[in-house]
């Protein structure tokens, strides 16, 4: 069974009900988030975390944001250049923003934000005579959507992806690109959860994913629900397992992808191109097409996150790092286009990924 890793409460005046992931697997909890500071610190601090899913978690903070502007004016009609209609599109622009600014590498928090914002400006455009709670059921609606459409992303990608895993195989994976990472069932995952449908029979090997263990807390946690067969180890282990003959494709999500195919992804995702390309692996991404940043040439130009020193230098609480040591911690590395072997979206397949290829498959 696939756990959503968030789930909006109500009608236009719900909320937001997220799992914590910074407590599983050892706990189940689930936190409300009913404004858009929550939300933010949700982000932030990984409570909910994969790029589709801080998309899709990001269009409902918008939501959250529009319903301090219920008030004494939700009944009145909204006069072009008025006060309620610079007001409502003023708050959805100021919390555009400021949940933009939570993380900086996955673009599908930035792409959500902005049709959200672009469709509320396009009604109150088109309908002067409207009233500020249709406009705020228009945020919503567009939230749903975007909800949606992710789910159905999600399946799709599974099903256009599960012929790379055969029978008998070992895949390995790398982070968590599943339903906690996604509205729907994951993009990696959804690859195994759709082969694992089908009745084929294969091992999942699980990068631990230091220094936050999103391998072994979460991946493991979501195949194990699912009744598939998977081993956790160390992320300096992967290499030795390919070297062995152990592994047969590595299948790993992204946070975002430049037009020549370049991907972002958990840092040590670029290492384990390198080996796969080395012992003969094919690696695969899998990804919806809100990844993609066609803006972007290749992975260069791909900001990447740098986070707490704190996630390094403390383990289980302790302090694993002597005092005064500098921290290195990029939250993202870079896989080149190169080293992938094929990229999976829910429009299809792009083998050996290309600009000219990447610009067809969108064409």
């Amino acid at each position: 069974m696939v756990t959503s890793a968030f789930k909006w409460i109500g009608d236009v005046d719900g909320f937001l009900e997220l799992i914590d992931q910074r407590r599983l697997p050892g706990e189940f909890v689930k936190l409300e988030c009913r404004d858009v500071e929550q939300l933010y610190e949700a982000i932030k601090t990984l409570t909910v975390r994969g790029a589709p899913a801080i998309g899709v978690a990001g269009a409902y903070g918008l939501v959250l944001a529009m319903q301090k502007q219920k008030g004494d004016h939700a009944g009145l009609p909204l006069q072009a250049g008025g006060n309620d209609l610079e007001e409502g599109l003023s708050v959805l622009s100021e919390a555009s923003e400021y949940l933009a600014s939570s993380r900086p590498t996955g673009v599908n928090l930035f792409r959500a934000l902005e049709r959200v914002r672009q469709r509320a400006e396009a009604f109150a455009a088109g309908e002067p005579g409207a009233r500020l709670q249709e406009l705020r059921q228009i945020v919503f609606n567009e939230a749903n959507a975007i909800c949606q459409e992710d789910v159905d992303m999600c399946r799709r990608i599974g099903e256009n992806g599960e012929r790379f895993i055969k029978d008998g195989t070992a895949i390995l994976t790398h982070c968590n690109a599943g339903a906690l990472a996604t509205a729907g069932q994951g993009t990696a995952l959804s690859v195994m959860f759709e082969a694992h449908k089908r009745g084929r029979k294969f091992k999942v090997y699980a990068d631990e994913t230091r220094p936050l263990l999103q391998g072994a807390r979460l991946t493991a946690w979501e195949l194990k629900e699912a009744g598939i067969d998977v081993t956790v180890i160390c992320d300096s282990m992967a290499g030795w397992l390919m070297k062995e003959g152990k592994i047969g494709a590595v299948i790993t999500g992204a946070d975002r992808i430049a037009a020549n195919g370049d991907a972002a992804n958990k840092i040590g995702t670029y290492s384990l191109s390198i080996l796969a390309g080395e012992c003969g692996i094919p690696f695969y991404v899998a990804a919806p097409s809100s990844t993609f940043d066609l803006s972007i040439k290749n992975g260069g130009q791909i900001p990447i996150e740098e986070r707490s020193a704190e996630e390094v230098t403390f383990f289980c609480d302790r302090k694993v790092v002597p005092e005064g040591v500098d921290i290195c911690n990029p939250a993202f590395d870079v896989t080149e286009a190169k080293n992938i072997t094929a990229i999976v979206t829910e429009r299809g397949v792009i083998e050996e990924p290309t600009a000219s290829k990447i610009a067809k498959h969108f064409r």
